[in-house]
């Protein structure tokens, strides 16, 4: 990343005030325009991602190393790891940037 662009990535979060990067349905550029709310229960850390005009997902994060997965309702979440703290979930037409301890995986023996 040039270091322009690294200073804008750094300042564009440090404005964020607790939003996160995403880009909701019918969006194709990613700002820091949705919120999240994070609530741990029984059943894990659940992850609630509201978009700007209402709109929201629910994920779960997994314990097994994918990363998080849809909470509820039919449509699969699908993870890419962007770098070893950052993944990118799409689902149902959104895209989130979520901060994320990325596990190497293992050689098998």
């Amino acid at each position: 990343m040039a270091d322009a662009k690294r200073a804008a990535h750094k300042e564009a979060v440090e404005k964020a005030d607790g939003r996160i990067e995403c880009a909701p349905p019918g969006q194709d550029r990613f700002a820091y325009s949705c919120a999240i709310d994070i609530v741990e229960s029984q059943d894990g850390l659940f992850l609630t991602l509201r978009h700007p005009d209402g709109g929201f997902r629910r994920l779960l994060v997994t314990r097994d190393g994918r990363g998080v997965t849809a909470a509820d309702g039919a449509e699969h979440a699908q993870v890419t790891t962007l770098a070893p703290d950052l993944i990118e979930v799409a689902i149902g037409g959104a895209r989130y940037r979520l901060p994320a301890t990325v596990r190497q995986s293992t050689p098998a023996k």
